[in-house]
């Protein structure tokens, strides 16, 4: 085996990734420093950013993720029915506006009806997927996948250029003693 070879600039003069280089990859990323929010990694390059410094040299990395879910209520057979007939009418309407567009008649009465046969369909559908469930979730949530730590990487070229900018941006680097 080989050691790889350094082929050249992983992006155009314009800033664009080359053809063929992934622009998620830096070719020798060095650690520029840790947040504990993205904001604060953002403000980083930005602030890099503003001092001219070649930003598509940098990336923001999360890491340490966890699955985050809120609880937002209680899920009720009514509510469940009241949820599939709302969604049903508003696909009934979508349907409806749809079909008027592309037929001659009567327009009012073809999206009245396509919105209750909607209303029909979103109920029966979500009320059987509730019940196929047999109560083993009864409630509803939000869920999000973040980062507990944001790196900002920096190719080894640039590192020490990037370090003393940085140095000039007050709270830019995290505190060692924290």
């Amino acid at each position: 085996m080989g050691t790889p070879r350094h082929t050249g600039p992983m992006t155009t003069p314009f800033g664009a990734p080359r053809p063929g280089a992934s622009p998620l990859k830096l070719e020798f990323p060095q650690s520029l420093a840790v947040y504990d929010d993205y904001a604060a990694a953002q403000r980083t390059v930005d602030y890099l950013s503003d001092n001219e410094f070649p930003v598509e040299n940098c990336m923001i990395v999360g890491t340490d993720l966890k699955r985050v879910e809120r609880i937002t209520g209680r899920l009720t057979t009514g509510r469940v029915a009241l949820g599939g007939l709302l969604t049903g009418l508003w696909l009934g309407l979508l349907i409806g506006v749809l079909f008027t567009l592309f037929t001659t008649g009567n327009a009012l009465g073809q999206i009245v009806s396509t919105m209750l046969f909607g209303a029909v369909f979103g109920l029966i559908w979500a009320l059987v997927g509730y019940a196929a469930t047999r109560g083993q979730r009864d409630f509803s949530s939000v869920t999000q996948v973040v980062a507990t730590k944001y790196e900002v990487l920096v190719e080894h070229k640039v590192a020490a250029r990037a370090r003393e900018l940085l140095a000039g941006l007050p709270g830019a680097l995290p505190n060692p003693f924290a």
